[in-house]
Formats: C-alpha cells, sequence, structure tokens
C-alpha cells in the first residue's frame, strides 16, 4: 500500500487533520498515513510550496501527497492531481506545484472533475481524500479528471535579475523552526548570474560577502574555544535545500532570538545582491 502524506495549514487544535485521517481509514483500513506537516502559515502557498518541494523526495516512488492549502474550489482555484518525479500529488491548482514544476516536467496532470458526485464544503476530505484512495489501490488519474498541460505559476517566485545582469533582487519565502530566513535564491540560479564575480548581499541595513556551505563553517578551528565569538553572529548559508539562507549561529527564537526577529526579516521581505561589474 503506497503512502499517503499530508502537508496542510490546518493546524493541531481543531478536528480537521484526524477527519481527514479518519476517512481514509474508512476507505483504507490498511492505509500508512505520513503528517509532512500541519503548521503551514494559513494560506501561505510559497512556504508549503517550499516545505513540500523539500521534503517528497524522501519518501518512497509511488508515494501519495496531499496538500491542503488554499483549497476551496472556484472558478480560479480548481483541483488537480498530478504524476510526477514518480510520485502523486494532489492540491489545488493555485500555484503550489510550481517550485517543483520548475525543475521537473509532470508526466501528468489532471483537473479533477468528480465533484459533481460528492457534496463539500470541506474539499480536502471530501474530494481529496477518495482521489487519495483512488489512486492508492491503483485507479488512473484518467478516471478522476480531464488531461490537462500546464498549472498556474506562483507570482514573483522567481528572483528578479536586472538587464546588466549585475543585480538579483529575491524575497523570503520560509522562515524555519531557529528564526532562520529562506530566499526564493537557489544556488544554482545564483552561481548562474555571479559568474565567479565578487558580490555583496544586502538585508535591511545587515551586508554580506561571504556564503558559507555550512553553518560551522563560521568557526575559526584554529582558535581556542574561548576565543571563537560566533554564537549570535548572523551569516548567509547555502541551506541544504540549496536555497540561500540568512541565519544566526546558533540562534534560538525563543530565547537570543533567529535571523527573523533579530534582523527584523518577514516573509516577503526583498533581499538584494549585488555583483562588481
Amino acid at each position: 500500500m503506497a503512502i499517503i502524506t499530508l502537508t496542510t495549514d490546518f493546524g493541531e487544535k481543531d478536528h480537521f487533520v484526524g477527519a481527514v485521517k479518519g476517512a481514509i481509514y474508512s476507505e483504507l483500513e490498511d492505509a500508512k498515513i505520513v503528517d509532512i506537516t500541519h503548521l503551514v502559515s494559513p494560506f501561505n502557498v510559497p512556504e508549503a510550496a517550499y516545505i513540500i518541494q523539500n521534503a517528497y523526495k524522501s519518501f518512497p516512488k509511488g508515494s501519495i501527497h496531499v496538500i491542503g492549502i488554499d483549497a476551496e474550489l472556484s472558478k480560479e482555484n480548481k483541483h488537480i492531481a498530478l504524476y510526477l518525479d514518480e510520485h502523486y500529488f494532489i492540491c489545488a491548482n493555485n500555484g503550489i506545484m510550481s517550485m517543483i514544476c520548475a525543475n521537473i516536467v509532470p508526466s501528468k496532470i489532471v483537473e479533477i472533475n468528480i465533484h459533481d458526485r460528492i457534496e463539500t464544503s470541506f474539499p480536502v476530505l471530501d474530494v481529496f481524500v477518495k482521489v487519495a484512495c483512488h489512486i492508492a489501490r491503483g485507479g488512473t488519474l484518467e478516471v478522476i479528471g480531464k488531461q490537462i498541460t500546464h498549472i498556474k505559476p506562483i507570482k514573483n517566485l522567481e528572483p528578479f535579475v536586472n538587464d546588466e545582469k549585475n543585480q538579483i533582487i529575491g524575497t523570503v519565502i520560509y522562515i524555519d523552526n531557529y528564526g532562520n530566513v529562506v530566499t526564493n535564491i537557489s544556488r544554482k540560479f545564483f552561481e548562474t548570474i555571479q559568474k565567479t564575480r565578487p558580490f555583496e548581499i544586502s538585508a535591511r541595513s545587515y551586508k554580506f560577502k561571504t556564503i558559507y556551505n555550512r553553518y560551522s563553517d563560521v568557526i575559526n578551528f584554529d582558535l581556542p574555544e574561548d576565543k571563537r565569538h560566533v554564537d549570535g553572529k548572523e551569516i548567509i548559508v547555502f541551506n541544504s535545500a540549496g536555497y540561500l539562507e540568512i541565519a544566526i549561529y546558533k540562534g534560538n527564537p525563543t530565547t537570543t532570538g533567529g535571523a527573523s526577529t533579530l534582523m527584523g526579516l518577514k516573509i516577503r521581505d526583498t533581499v538584494t545582491i549585488n555583483f562588481q561589474k
């Protein structure tokens, strides 16, 4: 039986997550359900896209990923199911898959059309669960939808590059549990524009001229431990997902503070990289 993962902005207080799991078990008693997260910020499609992009690859091929973010059906927010990179995804066509689809072309996309057979005001429970269980039983996408070729992109997800190719303007798309600030600038994108040129990164009043590959690279291990003084230092790294991240070395949002709180950075704030000509 394929694994069914759940990613939502439902939180942990209400009945929604439990109801969705109960509906899956009612159809498939031996289902394997894994929670990726239910703590996505409400309706935050870029944040959910970043999480899904970096989580799904760790699951076995054939896994089914149910994404309940901004899923209310409307004329402009249809429901889709995709087969991509040997995984299935069920979500609203609101741009949530565009980060993954920017790098991997889906093998198949269908617009779900079983709504006339289901009366619902909770589509993740009533529609997405039906589709996930249909796929888990070995059903095909064509049975639950009509094939389409394009999905809706997330606006402004890609960083901006000026005509002279000497400036990148990115945005903050995610703040993690440590208060680290993740931008939409990938290592590949950065290196394509940089072409080995020196650079300066600006985030509010903070300036950086070095990008580390690991957080601990900021430490000079030749110094005695009591002379290093790096805890609380602002640094920039390419994180494990390959995105430019602003961090506080060993920062803790609940005590000393993380990059988000200490540097005043929020979702959708801009981060600018200037390259020498």
